[in-house]
């Protein structure tokens, strides 16, 4: 009998634990309107971003594109993007097939372009995608393409 009372406890010891539940995916880091305003830079292009509140950012992109002939390409967008968590999505106005993600990171802005530097409306060679630097914090000026 105590054969049989040791081995049923022994057996026990050894049955697997049930699995542990996947944890569900995080949700993106929100991000305050003094994490993103600010101007952001990649090479010779900038963004600069003001939180408006309620989930708006006013955005505009100033992108420059220099050809080995030294020539300068430009792009200028300006609008509103929708941000959640800490994505933004941007499409410039008078546009259909274009359409930029902002990634905001702790002191850069990860961007990507879907649509071709025509479909964005910007100068040949000229595209928003790349990761920024934060060069300046707090409310940027927003100024006209010059």
């Amino acid at each position: 009998m105590l054969l049989v009372v040791t081995f049923g406890l022994s057996t026990v010891a050894q049955d697997p634990q049930p699995p542990i539940p996947p944890k569900p995916p995080a949700k993106h880091q929100i991000v305050t309107a003094a994490q993103a305003n600010g101007v952001y830079r990649y090479y010779k292009s900038e963004f600069r971003i003001l939180a408006l509140g309620h989930n708006k950012l006013k955005v505009q992109f100033d992108g420059v594109y220099t050809t080995r002939a030294k020539s300068i390409n430009m792009g200028y967008a300006m609008g509103e993007a929708i941000i959640d968590g800490n994505i933004a999505t941007f499409k410039p106005p008078d546009t259909e097939r274009c359409e930029i993600t902002l990634v905001f990171l702790p002191g850069k802005l990860k961007v990507m372009q879907d649509g071709s530097d025509a479909d964005c409306g910007f100068g040949h060679n000229v595209s928003a995608t790349g990761t920024y630097e934060k060069i300046r914090s707090g409310k940027p000026k927003f100024e006209a393409p010059g």
